[in-house]
C-alpha cells in the first residue's frame, strides 16, 4: 500500500501524462530496502510538452517552488535540482524535488525502456527507476546512500538467488558491497566473476576469501565514486551560490 501523500502525488503526475522516474528514498521502499523519507524524487523527460504536463500536475499539487534554481529546462538540463513544496490539503509540505540529468545515469530516453511499472488499486501507473539504474543514481559523495544501496543488492539477491539469471548474477556481482555474498558469488559463478573488468581486485580478494583486502577494494572504489561526485558537483554549487547571491 502507497501512503496517501506519496499516492496522491504520484498519481497527479501519471493522470497529467508526466514522464517521470521516482527515484530516492520511495523507489527504495518499492524495491524493499526501506527508507524513510516525506520526500519524492523524480526524473523527468526534459522537452517543453513535458514541462508543460509537469507544470499542470505542480499546480493540482499546489506546489510552488523553494529555493533556487528557477524552474526553467537550461537548469534542469545543466543538472540542477528544482525543488517544490506541496500545498494541497491531502499533501501538504510534501516536498518534490525534480531533476532531468543524474551523474553516472544514462539518459532519460535510455532510463524510461527499463523502467519498473506498478500499478494501484484502481490501475494508476507509477513509473520507477529500474533497480540498476537507481543504484548508479545512489551511487554520490553522501554517507546514507551507501547503506541504501547495499541493502537493495542483498534484497534483491535474497529475493532471487535460488533462481539466478545471467543478468542478475551480473548485476550482483557488479553491485554488491557486502563482502560475504562477493565471496559466495565469485565461488559460485568464477566465469561472470572474471569478466567484471573494473572490480577485479575486490573479486580477487573475495575468490581468495582475502577479507581485509576485500574491505579495502571495495572502501577504494567507494571513495573513487564519492570524489568524482563532489568534482561534478562543484561548479553546480557555484552557479547555485551566484543565483542566491542574485536573488538576495
Amino acid at each position: 500500500m502507497i501512503p496517501n501523500p506519496i499516492h496522491k502525488v504520484l498519481s497527479t503526475l501519471s493522470t497529467h501524462g508526466v514522464r517521470y522516474l521516482l527515484m530516492g528514498g520511495q523507489a527504495c521502499v518499492f524495491y524493499g530496502a526501506a527508507e524513510f523519507s516525506r520526500d519524492c524524487d523524480i526524473v523527468i523527460h526534459c522537452d517543453p510538452a513535458n514541462l508543460g504536463r509537469l507544470q499542470a500536475a505542480l499546480d493540482e499539487l499546489q506546489a510552488h517552488r523553494i529555493a533556487v534554481p528557477p524552474f526553467a529546462a537550461e537548469y534542469l538540463l545543466r543538472g540542477h535540482a528544482v525543488h517544490f513544496r506541496c500545498h494541497s490539503p491531502e499533501v501538504a509540505n510534501m516536498r518534490l524535488d525534480v531533476m532531468a540529468k543524474l551523474r553516472n545515469v544514462d539518459p532519460f530516453d535510455e532510463l524510461w525502456p527499463r523502467r519498473t511499472t506498478i500499478t494501484d488499486e484502481i490501475g494508476t501507473a507509477i513509473e520507477l527507476m529500474s533497480l540498476p539504474d537507481l543504484i548508479a543514481a545512489k551511487k554520490t559523495q553522501r554517507d546514507k546512500d551507501w547503506p541504501m544501496i547495499r541493502r537493495l543488492v542483498e534484497a534483491h539477491y535474497a529475493q532471487h538467488k535460488h533462481q539466478p539469471s545471467d543478468r542478475n548474477i551480473r548485476f550482483w556481482l557488479t553491485e554488491s558491497l557486502t563482502p560475504e555474498t562477493l565471496v559466495d558469488l565469485s565461488t559460485r559463478y568464477p566465469g561472470p566473476a572474471n569478466e567484471i573488468a573494473h572490480r577485479q581486485v575486490a573479486l580477487e580478494a573475495a575468490r581468495s576469501a582475502n577479507m581485509e583486502m576485500l574491505r579495502s577494494a571495495l572502501s577504494q572504489e567507494q571513495e573513487i565514486v564519492r570524489d568524482a561526485d563532489r568534482s561534478y558537483w562543484e561548479p553546480l554549487k557555484r552557479e547555485l551560490e551566484r543565483l542566491r547571491a542574485e536573488r538576495q
